[in-house]
């Protein structure tokens, strides 16, 4: 999954937006099953969900490597919306669209031409 590259500044992690033209490229349609791939990618085989042990292993597969301990453990907790530590296929496409500025935008354009327009 071609999501995003990442630099470091200064001690963090920079990320380099490449949702929005992925979006274009693939349709609405592609874009979610590549993050469905994404998500298959980074999670741990038995448990079905993105674990700190499965992202720590797998990030490098996104051009992430060198992350630290805790910059995994802050993407886990920002993404975890029930608690469990881990990240669901459904909590980890909603942290991608989170961390994608551009594709918010987008989103909220779209879902009010939907509610203005009666479509």
């Amino acid at each position: 999954m071609a999501s995003s590259s990442s630099k470091k500044n200064g001690g963090s992690v920079v990320f380099e937006d490449f949702f929005p033209s992925m979006m274009e490229k693939l349709g609405s349609e592609g874009f979610m099953k590549e993050l469905a791939n994404g998500f298959n990618v980074l999670m741990d085989r038995e448990k079905k969900v993105i674990t700190f042990e499965s992202l720590k292993k797998n990030s490098a597969l996104l051009g992430l490597e060198g992350m630290s301990d805790d910059e995994i453990t802050c993407m886990l907790r920002e993404g975890d919306m029930d608690g469990d530590g881990a990240l669901s296929e459904m909590e980890f496409c909603t942290l991608m669209f989170r961390l994608s500025p551009s594709l918010m935008n987008d989103t909220k354009q779209l879902l009010g031409e939907v509610i203005f327009n009666g479509n």
